[in-house]
């Protein structure tokens, strides 16, 4: 009997986020209980403190670094863990920072590792889910929120409403209660909208409210860390599903 195969998992994180290696292996550990094969997980970080559009711009420069890092350790794959850096560097920029990874990779580890971006993987998995009409939450200030939602009607997905938390501290995003999330979501108009994405930010804690909203609401519920799990699992080929995670990784998808 052969013994469960053993991914990496590789992510380029901002060095103030503290959330994305913890959601992703805690639903990856989840997966673990129910599926064969298991992870570990190794980081590459960029500097950034505040969500400003000069750091995060200054920030996504130093990701060829990490991804050249990344190629070091052989990992299986890569997600690149800052959704609104991506989104405001223009629209549809996702494909281009992805492209360009790749082929950091395949120069530095002789092969492409497959590369996910958060935002990226936003957007196509809200193509997954079929949704037209989104409401959506984000701790950004609300120029950076504008520019996200932007982003997503560029990908012709409707941004029927959104709150914007206004919190430029990083760190202070990560510290965030997720649980506040379930009375926050409740000003959201949803009347016409398919999903919910209770989190746009991978920093933003959401991860344990996920499930109690979506019975709440009666609504596919998702977020960044989510849909970059799910599509870095369909991108290596595996079954996208993990417990208590949402719609999305139920398993349905």
């Amino acid at each position: 009997m052969h013994a469960p195969r053993t991914y990496r998992i590789g992510q380029i994180v901002p060095s103030s986020n503290t959330t994305m290696e913890t959601e992703i292996p805690a639903m990856l550990r989840a997966r673990e209980a129910v599926e064969p094969e298991r992870f570990t997980f190794h980081s590459s970080r960029m500097r950034m403190k505040r969500v400003t559009k000069e750091e995060l711009a200054a920030m996504d420069a130093d990701s060829d670094r990490c991804a050249a890092e990344l190629s070091d350790a052989r990992v299986d794959i890569i997600g690149y863990a800052c959704l609104v850096a991506i989104m405001s560097m223009g629209q549809g920029y996702h494909r281009a920072s992805q492209k360009r990874l790749q082929e950091v990779t395949q120069r530095e580890a002789g092969g492409c590792i497959p590369v996910v971006t958060s935002a990226g993987a936003l957007v196509d998995s809200l193509h997954v889910l079929r949704a037209k009409r989104i409401a959506m939450i984000a701790p950004y200030m609300q120029s950076l929120t504008c520019t996200v939602a932007d982003y997503i009607e560029a990908e012709t997905i409707e941004v029927v409403d959104r709150i914007a938390l206004e919190i430029p501290d990083n760190l202070e995003v990560g510290r965030r209660d997720p649980m506040a999330l379930r009375d926050i979501y409740k000003d959201l108009r949803l009347g016409d909208v398919d999903v919910l994405v209770l989190s746009s930010c991978v920093q933003m804690p959401s991860l344990a409210a996920v499930p109690l909203v979506e019975q709440e609401c009666g609504l596919p519920v998702i977020s960044a860390s989510i849909a970059t799990t799910y599509q870095m699992l369909k991108r290596l080929g595996l079954e996208a599903v993990a417990p208590n995670a949402g719609a999305l990784l139920s398993g349905r998808y």
